[in-house]
């Protein structure tokens, strides 16, 4: 893993806990809602968010490697045609989230979020 994979994984760890770190389904369910606020904040509506959810659903499963390169490439293109320089982006989020009262807040959604929900934090935070 390169560092900075690294780095995210230690605080993953330290923050969530070793068994929470490793599960992949609550893994997906992050990344799953940090894309989803993403496309909202470049101005997606949630009814084109649910057209593309049915369409991709609609399809054949692809294979986790070549899905994370085409995330990768995808998002580099985003961001480029944003003017946003994703590395600075990702460097500036990893610092933000290492401050002691982000970890606090993150272990507190955590620990209010229903088990086994695919949901973050509490049924309050949904609203």
């Amino acid at each position: 893993m390169r560092e900075y994979q690294m780095t995210t994984r230690g605080w993953c760890v330290r923050c969530l806990g070793q068994e929470v770190a490793d599960d992949v389904a609550e893994r997906a369910c992050r990344f799953m809602e940090e894309a989803a606020e993403l496309f909202q904040a470049m101005g997606g509506s949630r009814d084109d968010a649910v057209k593309l959810v049915e369409y991709v659903f609609s399809r054949p499963v692809g294979e986790p490697g070549q899905e994370v390169g085409g995330v990768s490439v995808t998002l580099a293109a985003l961001c480029s045609a944003a003017g946003l320089d994703w590395q600075d982006e990702a460097r500036a989020e990893l610092v933000r989230i290492h401050r002691p009262e982000v970890i606090e807040k993150v272990r507190a959604k955590q620990a209010s979020k229903p088990h086994a929900s695919p949901l973050p934090g509490s049924p309050a935070d949904a609203e």
